[in-house]
């Protein structure tokens, strides 16, 4: 009983941290696609549950220096952008790692290899509609990191 218990929470394990097939904000695929991972979803369309909370964690190399870092976070719906109600805008800081999974916040440094991890909640108020999300991590307008990925609000 035990092993067969062992095994499940190991293949949970896997399917809680693979990788997230998604693009950079300027349509060009990832060239390491373990960089964005999105708790459930391997493979776009990722389904969005209402009233659950979606992980991420991204691993990123800073395009520019930063003392600061804030989210940008909106979803396109028949072409209009619709802020992430509670994402949007938030301070990303305490949600910076470094390689070695040590919690650094800011300032990030340009040409650093980073991990962003957070969670978030998919709100009840959020419409049942297919969409697609994009996720930055600026720092005024400069875009420190940035991903897209299509998505569908279920449940």
């Amino acid at each position: 009983m035990l092993r067969e218990t062992l095994f499940v929470f190991a293949a949970l394990v896997v399917v809680l941290v693979s990788a997230t097939q998604v693009n950079q904000c300027n349509d060009i695929p990832y060239e390491d696609e373990n960089q964005v991972k999105i708790s459930g979803c391997d493979s776009p369309p990722c389904n969005l549950k209402r009233k659950t909370r979606v992980s991420i964690e991204q691993t990123f190399e800073a395009e520019n220096d930063a003392n600061e870092l804030l989210t940008s976070v909106h979803a396109t719906l028949l072409g209009i952008d619709l802020p992430f109600i509670g994402v949007d805008g938030t301070n990303a800081c305490a949600n910076i790692y470094d390689v070695n999974n040590n919690k650094v916040g800011c300032p990030v440094k340009k040409g650093t290899t980073y991990i962003y991890k957070t969670d978030f909640p998919i709100l009840e108020i959020y419409p049942k509609v297919n969409l697609v999300v994009y996720y930055a991590l600026r720092n005024g307008d400069n875009i420190i990191t940035c991903f897209k990925v299509p998505a569908k609000i279920t449940g």
